[in-house]
């Protein structure tokens, strides 16, 4: 009964630890991230503009 008991303990602690951890992006990740995004925004602003013209 101890061994069962102790081993559902060591089962859930696991799940715990697996399901609590999520992947961090890095600074430098979100940086490129970032830069990415201003520059697909400056190309749709020319775009924009090219469709005005």
């Amino acid at each position: 009964m101890k061994k069962i008991i102790l081993a559902l303990a060591l089962l859930f602690t696991i799940s715990t630890v697996f399901t609590g951890c999520r992947e961090e992006k890095s600074t430098g990740e979100k940086i490129e991230e970032s830069v990415e995004e201003v520059g697909d925004a400056v190309e749709d602003a020319a775009d924009e503009v090219e469709d005005e013209l």
